[in-house]
């Protein structure tokens, strides 16, 4: 008699998901507008292009209709900004990476930026769930002329259903070639990183807001900036809103503020007023912001 080996259980397909946005300049004076082409590859795409601030500032909404990043999931987003265009880009719901049985997860945005073009680079949260094994990682090439300002706010676990960060690891780095780089590996048995009051303090929420310009920003500039962000930071706190953040420049052109909270709430809140600020402070814009962060 011959013994069959019972069927194994197929492996899920991992996706390979590739988007590349294109900006380019169209008409002059009042009447420029920021024109998006985009192709797709896989399950990672955007929305219709809206316009709700003008023609000049594309608002661009990346959907990922899985839902969530398994272990195995790669996904590649590739930004193109021509010279004199303006984009927005966020998300339609929060970043999710699930449990893995080993394999990593890795999502990776490289965003050139020409002379004179700016990039708004503001994802919902990112939800790092127990047993991850991910790494998320954003790449920026900004031209002498070009400035961008964006953000990654990180939940380990669920803090709101009191699920901790139990087991994996979450690797983020942040790169502008040549000048600054941060990479920062959490993973959940670091206790004294994330216990100390040296590291994140007990904190299962971090977030990271950044504004880098291709051209060293001036002092003055730069100052008032920083002011700006202090000045919301200060406001924050005055109302209890549950975020502890500091705000510093590493060099000309590249400030960082950096913030730990109890929850993404109040978080997200102090990085959309800081965002305002800077977007009035930087470029003269109110802070308009999408849509879908109000549904």
């Amino acid at each position: 008699m011959t013994l069959l080996a019972p069927p194994s259980t197929p492996k899920p397909a991992s996706w390979h998901g590739r988007l590349s946005l294109r900006y380019r300049s169209d008409g002059a004076g009042d009447g420029t507008r920021t024109v998006a082409h985009d192709t797709h590859h896989g399950p990672l795409r955007v929305l219709q292009a809206l316009y709700p601030e003008g023609p000049r500032i594309c608002h661009h909404v990346l959907v990922h209709p899985p839902g969530g990043i398994v272990g195995g999931d790669e996904l590649d987003i590739d930004l193109q900004l021509q010279a004199g265009t303006h984009a927005l880009i966020t998300t339609a719901g929060a970043t999710r990476f699930y449990r893995s049985a080993g394999a990593v997860a890795r999502q990776h945005a490289v965003a050139h930026i020409a002379e004179e073009a700016r990039l708004e680079w503001l994802p919902l949260e990112t939800i790092a769930y127990s047993g991850c094994m991910a790494e998320n990682r954003l790449t920026l090439q900004p031209d002498p002329g070009a400035e961008a300002m964006g953000w990654e706010l990180l939940a380990l676990g669920l803090p709101a259903a009191r699920e901790p960060f139990a087991a994996g690891r979450f690797l983020q780095q942040l790169e502008l070639p040549g000048r600054w780089l941060e990479r920062g590996l959490l993973r959940a048995d670091d206790t004294l990183l994330r216990d100390s009051p040296l590291g994140l303090a007990g904190a299962p929420v971090l977030a990271t807001l950044w504004f880098v310009a291709g051209t060293p920003l001036a002092a003055a500039r730069q100052e008032r900036l920083l002011d700006a962000a202090r000045a919301a930071i200060d406001a924050a706190a005055g109302s209890a809103i549950g975020a502890r953040a500091g705000v510093t420049a590493p060099q000309p052109g590249v400030l960082v503020l950096r913030a730990l909270s109890p929850s993404v709430e109040p978080a997200m809140a102090l990085l959309q007023a800081v965002r305002g600020a800077w977007r009035a402070e930087a470029w003269a814009l109110p802070p308009n912001p999408p849509r879908v962060w109000r549904l």
